[in-house]
């Protein structure tokens, strides 16, 4: 398509983070479908983009001359630009804009990335006192993009936007086309890959584990020490719980391969990318009773109770015998939902829209 622009300034040249991994894989499976060019920060940003990529250098999005970036796009003959995010400058724009909002969860949860500088994170902090500064930004586009349907249902509560929003799934890497389901799980483990802020309710898996005294749980993510030792403390005696303390993709892929299920309790959450992840390999999901799983597992999730540790210990105890085959099938036929290709026949409708 003509004078169609991705930004993709948000791509992490180290390791992807949310919207990072977004970015990417949308607008990887975008090009399969339409001439898009990537707008970039970092020259470095094309190593995570399919070779070859037709790309403008632009300013750092953090950068003082973002409210200006509208009048370069204009230069370069912009007619549609996608945003991965919501603060793209739009002053004198001549093109239709497309912003994307993730979620909600920093106006319940307001600590900001780390990796942000003191000022971002100021800034951070003060945009989600309230909702008005996410209005204003919001009616500056043309159409919305949501994540989920959950984002979107949480748009229209809070009255964020009178532009159209369309549900433009969060995703993983396609799910292979000829994927079958696993007769049994090769280990009892159960795999964890989040953060450890509180809101993720770690503390409740770790209780769970004194019933489940057969399994491991197997906490994959990077911790500090501080919160290992808080963490620690609190497993029960006899219980099999071990600290990865930060893995690598390919040895992600393999804990999951190997595991029971994947586990999660977390009491809030903006979408739930592992859940993808692990559906995609056949491996069950094991997750709390909140909206956006409900969205995410549907009927391929086993729910529990996040308050409750024999709640936890009762789902992934009706996983064993037959019903693990059962939900395995029902995972692979779920994650078939959330694939960057659907994703992006998605946007694609929404950009032909305008």
């Amino acid at each position: 398509m003509e004078g169609l622009f991705f930004d993709c300034r948000y791509i992490r040249i180290d390791h992807h983070d949310g919207i990072s991994r977004f970015s990417a894989g949308l607008f990887k499976a975008l090009a399969e479908l339409t001439d898009v060019t990537a707008i970039v920060s970092d020259l470095r940003q094309l190593d995570k983009l399919p070779a070859g990529v037709q790309f403008v250098l632009l300013s750092d999005p953090t950068s003082a001359l973002e409210p200006l970036v509208a009048f370069k796009l204009n230069k370069l003959g912009a007619k549609v630009v996608f945003s991965p995010m919501q603060t793209i400058g739009s002053l004198g724009r001549k093109f239709k804009l497309i912003l994307t909002v993730h979620d909600l969860i920093y106006y319940r949860h307001p600590t900001p990335p780390p990796s942000f500088s003191f000022f971002v994170r100021a800034l951070w902090r003060l945009y989600h006192l309230t909702f008005w500064p996410q209005r204003f930004l919001l009616n500056r586009s043309d159409a919305i993009v949501a994540v989920s349907e959950t984002t979107k249902n949480l748009i229209e509560k809070h009255k964020l936007t009178k532009r159209p929003v369309n549900v433009v799934y969060n995703a993983a890497e396609d799910a292979p086309s000829d994927a079958s389901p696993r007769q049994a799980p090769k280990t009892k483990s159960l795999v964890y890959m989040g953060s450890f802020m509180d809101y993720k309710n770690v503390e409740l898996l770790i209780s769970g584990m004194n019933l489940l005294q057969d399994f491991e749980l197997r906490l994959l993510s990077r911790v500090t020490p501080a919160r290992r030792a808080e963490l620690e403390k609190l497993i029960p005696a006899g219980a099999n719980v071990t600290f990865l303390n930060g893995v690598s993709e390919e040895e992600y892929q393999a804990e999951l391969d190997k595991s029971f299920a994947l586990v999660t309790a977390s009491k809030d959450e903006g979408f739930g990318i592992p859940l993808v992840e692990a559906m995609a390999l056949g491996i069950p999901i094991v997750v709390s009773k909140i909206k956006i799983f409900k969205e995410i597992g549907a009927k391929a999730g086993i729910y529990f109770d996040p308050e409750s540790p024999e709640s936890f210990a009762a789902a992934v105890w009706n996983l064993e015998g037959k019903n693990w085959h059962e939900a395995s099938k029902a995972a692979i036929v779920q994650a078939k939902n959330f694939g960057w290709s659907k994703s992006a026949k998605s946007l694609l409708k929404t950009i032909q829209s305008l």
